[in-house]
């Protein structure tokens, strides 16, 4: 599998917290296509972008 090379390194505990909320997504993905999704999503964008910082700081 290929990385984004956009895309941040995460570190091991950031990867667990994503893998956590896309597993809540999936969960609430079989309740049906009209459950809210978004305060998980933001998560982890939230996530992402703090990685994306870090590494912009490393540089």
């Amino acid at each position: 599998m290929s990385r984004n090379p956009n895309e941040p390194k995460l570190t091991a505990g950031e990867k667990a917290q994503v893998a956590w909320y896309v597993a809540r997504m999936a969960k609430r993905g079989i309740a049906g296509e009209q459950v809210y999704l978004g305060d998980l999503q933001r998560k982890v964008d939230r996530i992402v972008e703090k990685a994306a910082k870090r590494g912009e700081q490393g540089k």
